[in-house]
């Protein structure tokens, strides 16, 4: 188990001990149970259909054997082929007609993933750049990361309603009045401290694991260096209308942070750079040798 693999097992802890601590402090079980089972439910549905309300939310087209583009069906190509390195079952590929340099996974398990690229990611990286950022989010499948975000998402849902639940019966619980209002206030956001961390840490362990499918952690630093100085002067339509999937992106379509800041879903840039330079400087990565397997694409 890794570090971040840890990391995120005691995040995922805390946060449950933190909505136990809520219904206690609401008198009870009875509403924390009923808060759970409400925000599961809707968390399950978006979970369910996922991949493809968040392709349609930014304009996704799947890329088909049939594509004559060179260069998109090169990309659906080098995607079979890392899938195929990493033992998984290929995922459907998708492009996002933007300017922005970017990419993102989504789906509920490996069977049902699908990965898109950006337009902008397409002609501003070269070729290895590419595959690198596809390592990335290969990985993100196959670490299941949907899975967990969908568990994180649930339990902060779920204080957030019950942090709701305070303001109608703040004085039937055992926290007092300053305690239901200090409850409204600082309940949702420890549940989006730790919610933000846990996707920070799946960033960087989807960067280690997508750098060893790929063999070279240099061409996903590369890449990331790119897309940090392209992202942050290329406006993302879609995302800016759906701030709510940023975090699934590989570098935050929003806006820049410069650090590892309380609320940021993203690693610092440069922090990931650096942790992936010393894996390069580690061990010799090993470059991808030839493909000898083929699928649908050649």
């Amino acid at each position: 188990m890794t570090a971040n693999t840890l990391r995120t097992f005691f995040l995922l802890a805390a946060m449950t001990a933190l909505f136990m601590g809520i219904g206690y402090m609401l008198g009870g079980t009875g509403g924390a149970l009923i808060a759970l089972f409400l925000a599961a439910g809707m968390n399950l549905f978006a979970w369910w259909n996922s991949a493809d309300m968040v392709l349609r939310m930014h304009g996704a087209r799947e890329i088909g054997p049939d594509e004559r583009d060179p260069t998109l069906r090169q990309y659906a190509l080098d995607v079979q082929h890392l899938a195929q390195r990493a033992n998984m079952p290929m995922p459907r590929v998708h492009v996002i007609q933007t300017d922005q340099p970017n990419a993102f996974a989504t789906g509920r398990d490996p069977r049902h993933a699908a990965v898109a690229a950006t337009t902008g990611l397409l002609q501003r990286l070269n070729r290895e750049e590419v595959q690198g950022v596809m390592a990335h989010e290969l990985a993100h499948v196959q670490n299941r990361d949907t899975l967990t975000m969908t568990v994180t998402a649930t339990l902060a849902g779920a204080i957030g309603m019950l942090a709701n639940f305070a303001l109608f019966f703040g004085g039937n619980n055992r926290a007092g009045l300053l305690g239901t209002i200090a409850l409204m206030i600082f309940a949702p956001m420890a549940a989006m401290l730790v919610q933000s961390a846990i996707s920070r840490a799946r960033e960087y362990e989807a960067d280690r694991v997508g750098a060893q499918i790929m063999g070279n952690p240099m061409a996903l630093a590369s890449a990331l260096e790119k897309i940090e100085r392209s992202a942050r002067r290329t406006m993302n339509p879609a995302a800016e209308r759906n701030p709510a999937t940023a975090h699934m992106f590989i570098i935050n379509p929003l806006n820049g942070q410069n650090m590892d800041n309380l609320f940021s879903t993203h690693p610092d840039t440069a922090n990931r750079i650096h942790r992936l330079r010393q894996m390069a400087g580690a061990a010799a990565a090993s470059r991808p040798g030839p493909w000898s397997q083929r699928g649908p694409w050649g």
